[in-house]
């Protein structure tokens, strides 16, 4: 099997890009013909390119004749697509099925139904534009504070929703949680096409540097509002727990505010160092106030037998098994964070079951074994429908 990757990568590298590397990876190691053929917003670079992909990010004929190309070039016998915005377009799918070429589309956000990709606004959840017109989001510029933008990114939900693209264009679909598929679904995404398949981690084994006597909590993420820092930050004004911060972001400032004996940050770490960290840590905090896509730092967390304190929130909620792989806590109240902070922190031995079952559901559901199951599983499941859909072409 010849499969070709195609991605469009953001200027800042991030979870995306690392899933679908680890996937090439894996699909090379086992033997399978792979390919990838990649765009990057670094190409933005100009007033007159930003121009052109306002006006093009709904469909691109320089895309399409792109698509067309690789194909030609490489003559695969499945495209795997992660991230088509907003260079790339949903037009790639027009130059797969010209070619008679099953798509997979791996669904990292929610950009096709909502133009901010995230479900939110002003800090809070929101689902207006799941069924609701998706124009709603220039009053308020969702995508990057910005009208203009918004509207660019609207016009594309809007087109692509008349026009059936969902429906008809792609073959599988790949959703990370039940939970988001459901949220596809509500959008009219055709629920026999969606499987659902979690980011994995290669089995490093845990940590050289695991500390018999693990202690305090470990944040590894963006430092900024959706992913619950200032919630993070307001519940350990009141606690006498360590804290180590990894990450950087616009809250950064405020963290510095906060460091002294219980808050210490750490700044950007490699995977490496991270793993380090959490050979140190007796529990992981994810308290993101956003609908999580599958973050890696909780499958990397569950390798290295480290429970997770989560937000009760979308994916968050399903990953993490409340009392069993961690706790949840109410997404935004720093008072019901600091409590389950407290209980963790108290209850050592509670703590380290918790991490051991995390292991547990590593080893059972997040390994690139397990994974390798699953994504083969889909490709022929799309490639088998593709030979449908030509049976039936006259």
């Amino acid at each position: 099997m010849k499969i070709l990757f195609v991605h469009n990568r953001y200027k800042q590298g991030g979870g995306e890009d690392s899933v679908m590397d680890a996937e090439i990876k894996l699909l090379a190691e086992m033997g399978l013909l792979v390919f990838s053929a990649l765009k990057d917003n670094n190409e933005i670079d100009s007033f007159k390119s930003k121009l052109q992909v306002f006006w093009e990010v709904a469909h691109s004929r320089q895309s399409l004749k792109w698509m067309r190309e690789k194909i030609r070039q490489y003559e695969p016998d499945i495209v795997h697509i992660h991230n088509f915005f907003p260079l790339l377009t949903p037009s790639i799918y027009d130059a797969c099925i010209d070619a008679g070429v099953p798509v997979v589309q791996t669904l990292h956000n929610y950009r096709t139904m909502c133009p901010g990709g995230l479900l939110m606004r002003d800090g809070k959840v929101c689902e207006k534009c799941i069924k609701g017109s998706a124009y709603q989001a220039v009053l308020h510029g969702c995508y990057r504070e910005s009208a203009i933008g918004s509207l660019a990114v609207a016009r594309m939900v809007a087109k692509h929703r008349s026009m059936g693209t969902w429906q008809h264009k792609v073959n599988r679909f790949i959703a990370l949680t039940e939970f988001a598929k459901n949220k596809f679904i509500e959008a009219g995404f055709p629920e026999h096409k969606i499987a659902v398949k979690s980011n994995f981690v290669v089995d490093a084994g845990l940590s050289e540097d695991v500390n018999p006597n693990k202690a305090g909590a470990l944040f590894v993420g963006r430092l900024s509002q959706e992913k619950g820092m200032e919630t993070l930050l307001n519940a350990w004004r009141s606690l006498n727990v360590s804290l180590r911060v990894a990450g950087a972001g616009p809250l950064e400032g405020e963290l510095a505010n906060l460091t002294g004996d219980k808050v210490e940050a750490l700044g950007m770490l490699n995977q490496d160092s991270v793993r380090k960290e959490m050979g140190q840590a007796a529990f992981l905090v994810m308290p993101s106030e956003c609908y999580e896509g599958f973050p890696m730092v909780l499958v990397e967390a569950f390798s290295q037998g480290l429970p997770i304190i989560a937000s009760r929130l979308g994916g968050m909620a399903e990953i993490v098994t409340d009392g069993v792989t961690g706790l949840h806590f109410e997404a935004g109240n720093a008072n019901d964070l600091a409590d389950k902070v407290r209980w963790m922190a108290s209850h050592p031995e509670e703590s380290r079951q918790m991490g051991r079952n995390a292991r547990r559901e590593y080893e059972e559901k997040y390994t690139p074994d397990k994974n390798y199951e699953i994504l083969m599983d889909i490709y022929n499941q799309a490639i088998e429908d593709n030979k449908q859909i030509l049976n039936l072409e006259p």
